[in-house]
């Protein structure tokens, strides 16, 4: 059976999953064709590969990469933007009945029942290589034989560490991740799990999973990207070398498969994968994400606003590493719930922001 041509936006161009996807784009001619392109204000950048690859539409900022989306027709969106700012494109994208893959993992959680009321079943498909193993394992069953979902987690680079021993944590050894090179923010979260959490909301939002039945297990090798539990006691998991082209090219065409796009294992060597239970004492995030992800509406936001304030706030040396958790927690527990639309969210970002520096600056100031 025979392919039909797929037109793709891809939004965040100029990042690491917008590049990776050019470049599966690109291997894939008589597959794929990129009709509009979006980025941040890499002006200069994005011309040249709207240039390499034929395309005549591009926008920069996400005001304009909305318009992009409602304006230009095409199949597929590719969310690649970082940050709750890739809310907007989101929206527009279902609103235009696209098919949203979706590596804006941030505008699914902040915009949680705005996102998931507009999506049609199967409308978005998650690129997050966490998300795109379950549904990759999920083909596997029907929804009422999940007994539940298991999310992997490297454990980054302070695996095995005690809650007290990471108190002197510098903002360079938070960046030590051991597999994944990332931005600041997100490689910082990965190190205080809070990405794992994010993760966790998304992945309730996504596949209607009860938080008490979504687990994560801490597996150093990132081979493993994320497993389905049966209620047969069976489990499904997705395996693969770490490459974001993969689950990248499964967004694009899901749920076709790519051939040639990623590296097989290699079964002719010796290897060895390991698990172990997530340490919560020394890592509470996954447990406040699941207590945010249950309180719904704004609180995702919420938790996500006053996280990339306290990251940057630890990056600048306002703040100490355990301190990051402190003040999310903070402020997460003095929020009110604005209204869940577009605007209500943006307002409780903003909040949020406001908030965390306070804290920054009045209370956690005051007890050093």
């Amino acid at each position: 059976m025979m392919n039909t041509m797929r037109d793709v936006i891809v939004l965040g161009s100029t990042g690491s999953i917008g590049v990776q996807a050019l470049e599966v784009i690109a291997a894939n001619p008589h597959r794929f064709r990129v009709v509009g392109l979006a980025a941040g204000r890499q002006r200069e950048l994005v011309e040249q590969q709207a240039a390499e690859h034929g395309v005549e539409h591009i926008a920069l900022g996400a005001v304009e990469a909305a318009q992009l989306v409602r304006d230009v027709p095409c199949d597929v969106v590719l969310n690649g933007i970082t940050g709750s700012v890739g809310l907007a494109p989101t929206l527009a994208a279902l609103r235009a009945g696209r098919t949203l893959a979706l590596a804006n993992k941030e505008s699914l959680i902040v915009g949680g029942s705005l996102v998931t009321g507009l999506a049609a079943p199967g409308q978005i498909v998650p690129v997050d290589s966490e998300h795109s193993a379950i549904a990759q394992a999920l083909r596997s069953g029907e929804p009422q034989e999940v007994r539940r979902l298991v999310l992997t987690a490297s454990g980054g680079p302070f695996r095995g560490r005690s809650r007290a021993s990471l108190s002197a944590v510098t903002p360079a050894e938070a960046l030590a991740h051991p597999t994944w090179d990332m931005g600041r923010v997100i490689t910082t979260n990965s190190s205080t799990l809070v990405n794992k959490g994010l993760e966790v909301i998304e992945a309730h939002l996504l596949f209607d999973v009860p938080y008490d039945r979504i687990d994560v297990t801490v597996h150093p090798q990132s081979i493993v990207h994320s497993m389905v539990e049966f209620v047969d006691g069976s489990t499904i998991a997705q395996c693969s070398p770490p490459d974001m082209r993969l689950p990248i090219s499964l967004g694009l065409d899901w749920p076709a498969r790519v051939p040639g796009v990623g590296a097989p294992l290699d079964w002719s060597t010796a290897s060895t994968w390991t698990f172990e239970p997530l340490d919560e004492e020394a890592f509470p995030a996954v447990a406040l994400a699941k207590r945010v992800g249950e309180a719904g509406a704004t609180y995702p936001a919420v938790f996500n606003a006053a996280n990339e304030q306290a990251v940057h706030a630890f990056h600048d040396g306002a703040i100490g590493y355990l301190e990051i958790l402190q003040t999310v927690e903070a402020i997460v527990d003095r929020h009110e719930p604005h209204a869940m639309t577009l605007e209500g969210v943006l307002e409780a970002e903003s909040w949020a922001r406001r908030e965390a520096d306070a804290y920054i600056t009045g209370a956690l100031k005051t007890q050093r």
